[in-house]
């Protein structure tokens, strides 16, 4: 079963811990090429001057340094996790890679409360100091913010559906408050 809302904190985080137990892919995930494609495949006249400042200060920045490396899956959500009588299990692999755990956390699809639940969980999953790993998710938030507005940003264009400028103008104003 696919249920509408993410599991509680303590098995979301077994789940995530799980699998970044596992081998790693064999593959980086790179967020600069994927946002440039979006700043490129989104529409001309929603490139605005504040989403480029965004992108040259953390292309500038750099992506922070790994707190450790494991396999990701990245598109965290209630959707994509199905409930069955063996656990907990992650469908829809398209965007997965290896990278920080931390981006991991910081992508998930979750209420900002909530991310700090999940991150103490994780931590004490993964005996990882919480606030080291709460300042990594957070040195993660503003690319994982930019990677999602621009995602939104292109699939509008592509679709004209309205539901995507409207996720868009969120995670622009969620942005803003980073």
């Amino acid at each position: 079963d696919v249920i509408e809302a993410l599991p509680a904190c303590p098995a979301l985080a077994g789940l995530l811990y799980h699998l970044h137990s596992q081998s790693r892919f064999g593959w980086r995930i790179a967020l600069r090429p994927l946002l440039e494609l979006y700043w490129q495949q989104s529409s001309p006249a929603r490139r605005t001057p504040r989403w480029l400042r965004w992108h040259k200060r953390l292309l500038h920045r750099g992506e922070p340094q790994p707190l450790r490396l494991a396999p990701l899956h990245m598109d965290v959500h209630a959707g994509n996790i199905v409930h069955s009588k063996a656990g907990l299990r992650l469908i829809d692999w398209e965007y997965a890679g290896d990278g920080d755990i931390a981006l991991e956390l910081a992508a998930v699809w979750i209420a900002p409360d909530e991310r700090r639940q999940l991150v103490a969980a994780y931590a004490r999953r993964a005996a990882i100091d919480a606030q080291q790993l709460w300042r990594q998710v957070a040195r993660w938030r503003p690319w994982v913010l930019l990677l999602m507005a621009g995602w939104y940003e292109m699939r509008w264009r592509q679709s004209g559906d309205r539901q995507f400028i409207m996720l868009a103008d969120e995670t622009w104003c969620q942005l803003g408050k980073e």
